[in-house]
């Protein structure tokens, strides 16, 4: 039970994370921008919703998040904690291919805003994983 409160709490803190790095994205027109694609800096609050943006999942990746906590929190539901592991592990990808949170994670590429948000974002997806391996555990 403690790993599932556990993972719960950071996949809360990563959602906080995903939805303030696309607030920030959209703000300041930064679309997705991996080695398989990119977005358009006009289009970036309608491509948040199906290809998310430089500092955050899509939409839909949130959502399902928010359902997979509040399931946690609420049942303790097996798979709610893979989900939220599956989710973990893509976002991880994500913002290890984003050139955007690569740059910012570099010494020369610190930004207060995005670079927290970058480092904060990849830690707590990180963290999903393995706090969902703990909950498949026991």
């Amino acid at each position: 039970m403690e790993d599932e409160r556990a993972l719960a709490l950071i996949s809360t803190a990563q959602l906080a994370s995903g939805i303030a790095g696309m607030a920030v994205a959209v703000r300041r027109r930064h679309p997705y921008d991996t080695p398989f694609m990119s977005g358009d800096e006009d289009s970036v609050a309608r491509d948040s919703i199906t290809n998310g943006t430089a500092l955050s999942a899509p939409v839909y990746m949130l959502a399902i998040q928010a359902l997979s906590i509040g399931l946690l929190a609420r049942r303790g539901s097996r798979a709610a904690a893979r989900s939220l592991g599956v989710l973990g592990g893509a976002m991880t990808c994500g913002y290890l291919i984003e050139r955007l949170a690569r740059e910012r994670l570099r010494p020369g590429g610190w930004e207060p805003t995005e670079s927290s948000i970058a480092a904060s974002g990849i830690l707590t997806a990180g963290a999903m994983v393995a706090l969902s391996l703990r909950c498949a555990r026991g």
